[in-house]
């Protein structure tokens, strides 16, 4: 089994749907369910280690406290943002989170857009 070597760090589960209906390669995506406890963070640090992380969050206020939180535990990682004016991941449309990560070299399907 080849081991996945880009990872997205999302906030909840429809995001995490809405990201794997996209996604054409193979990729492993992370849910944070909102907070994400001392021991959880250590555990990804650890396995997350030589891997290209992205996060993804949604463009509030809840989102803004987890990217700081997570910027600082993975300094090495790819921000990516959502225009604010949708919010939230899964409420923006398919065309603009696939514009969003093909910006970071994420293949997406083309074909259900």
């Amino acid at each position: 089994m080849t081991e996945i070597g880009k990872v997205i760090i999302v906030e909840g589960r429809s995001d995490k749907k809405k990201i794997e209906s996209l996604v054409k390669e193979p990729i492993e995506i992370i849910c944070t369910n909102g907070t994400i406890s001392r021991a959880k963070l250590d555990e990804w640090i650890e396995a997350l280690y030589n891997k290209e992380v992205f996060i993804l969050v949604d463009a509030d206020e809840a989102g803004e406290r987890l990217r700081k939180q997570l910027r600082r535990e993975f300094p090495e990682a790819e921000h990516l943002y959502i225009d604010r004016m949708y919010r939230e991941v899964a409420a923006a449309p398919k065309q603009h989170i696939a514009a969003v990560l093909l910006g970071a070299n994420i293949d997406v399907r083309a074909d259900d857009l």
